[in-house]
């Protein structure tokens, strides 16, 4: 029998619909990338793009240059503007009133993340060298933009595969900056800050104790961070990795923390193409707001989507997601997929 269930976080409810449950088997979904003529993010082509440049991380002799030849590719990230930007960095935030309407000035910052020099590469084909560096270059992003006050908030998206949203193969994600707090963040500090009122307890972390405790929705469970298939999760093979230790703010990680991170983070893509295949998805992280808007009591987090059902009407029109793939199984076929 299909079930109910209630996100403890946000107070969404989704449908597990157990009596129709789907195995990895039963999807059949690809990336299914548009041809390129002509890759914009591979090296040698940056000229021809004209980016604005805004940080990049060199290979240096220690790190791992994989097939590179000698004199080429000598770049690892490039931290670019976004040609066609959502928002615009330029400008100041002012918002006006229309009667009963409000609006403002879509001011923010839009960059692109080019995480490797090599086209096809995967989270679960680099190193954990080079996962490390990405999430580090997010962390040297988040600092430098925090201190703009004319934003609140950061997102880091990755849209992998068309049907997630992606455009292009070559590995890259987006930061986005913004004057608001976005609603879907809104809403988990919301209900974290009710659950804090009421326990005087981080819900993240009583999740992770939860789920380390019954193990039957844990995937890797390492010292510094965990990766489970939450209780009420929207899609199939939904995976959340949390910090196990509370910890607000992204940017506040440190080293050893990020090189934890960055071998969870590669593990459990490992997991997913073995079982899924290089299948769509779609990333996020989601942090604490920054400066007087902070919320001590939230507890930052890694989402991954899989991009394997489509939502219809019965999911636009009431706001419920329909989950044929019970956590409990997917944490399951995850868990023994290195076997």
């Amino acid at each position: 029998m299909s079930e109910l269930r209630k996100d403890p976080v946000t107070g969404r409810w989704v449908i597990i619909s157990v009596e129709r449950a789907k195995r990895p088997s039963d999807f059949s979904v690809s990336v299914d990338w548009k041809e390129e003529r002509l890759c914009p993010f591979c090296p040698d082509h940056e000229s021809e793009r004209n980016d604005k440049e805004l940080f990049v991380v060199h290979y240096h002799k220690q790190d791992s240059l994989n097939s590179f030849s000698k004199g080429e590719k000598e770049w690892m990230i490039r931290v670019v503007e976004d040609k066609y930007p959502i928002l615009d960095f330029y400008g100041d935030v002012e918002r006006i009133g229309e009667g009963m309407y409000d609006k403002m000035d879509n001011i923010g910052a839009h960059e692109i993340i080019i995480e490797s020099p090599f086209h096809d590469k995967t989270l679960s084909t680099m190193s954990i060298d080079e996962i490390y560096h990405i999430f580090w270059t997010y962390k040297q992003r988040f600092l430098a933009l925090k201190e703009d006050k004319r934003f609140r908030q950061i997102l880091i998206i990755c849209n992998h595969g068309y049907g997630a949203g992606g455009q292009l193969k070559h590995p890259h994600s987006q930061l986005l900056a913004t004057p608001i707090v976005p609603k879907s963040i809104m809403e988990e500090i919301e209900g974290t800050l009710e659950y804090y009122a009421y326990k005087e307890r981080c819900i993240f972390c009583d999740i992770v104790r939860e789920e380390r405790r019954l193990k039957e929705r844990l995937i890797i469970d390492d010292p510094s961070f965990v990766a489970i298939a939450p209780f009420a999760s929207r899609v199939p093979f939904e995976i959340c990795i949390l910090p196990a230790e509370h910890v607000s703010s992204f940017e506040n990680i440190q080293e050893e923390e990020a090189l934890d991170m960055a071998r969870v983070v590669k593990e459990t893509f490992m997991r997913m193409e073995k079982i899924l295949g290089d299948c769509p998805y779609n990333l996020f992280i989601h942090s604490s707001p920054f400066d007087k808007y902070r919320v001590s009591e939230y507890h930052w987090h890694i989402e991954i989507m899989p991009r394997l059902t489509k939502l219809a009407g019965f999911e636009w029109g009431t706001g419920f997601y329909i989950n044929p793939t019970p956590p409990e199984l997917a944490a399951e076929q995850l868990r023994g997929a290195m076997d």
